[in-house]
């Protein structure tokens, strides 16, 4: 699914929001601290990490691409 995304880049936590993954930050930050989700194929551990346009993030058996608005 693409995912526009209006600036430079987003953070991780802030992008599974906007997606519509999770509702809430905190529970986004926990699901990254656990390990649950994908930058790019690989376990990304920090939820300030910047999503720039033609990332893919994997979470929850769904597959979300940031798109340059």
């Amino acid at each position: 699914m693409e995912i526009k995304i209006k600036t430079e880049f987003i953070k991780l936590d802030s992008f599974l929001k906007w997606a519509g993954a999770v509702s809430l930050g905190s529970e986004a930050k926990a699901y990254i601290q656990e390990g649950l989700v994908k930058v790019n194929d690989e376990v990304e551990l920090r939820r300030g990490k910047k999503i720039y346009p033609g990332d893919k993030v994997e979470f929850n058996g769904e597959v979300f691409i940031a798109v340059a608005e």
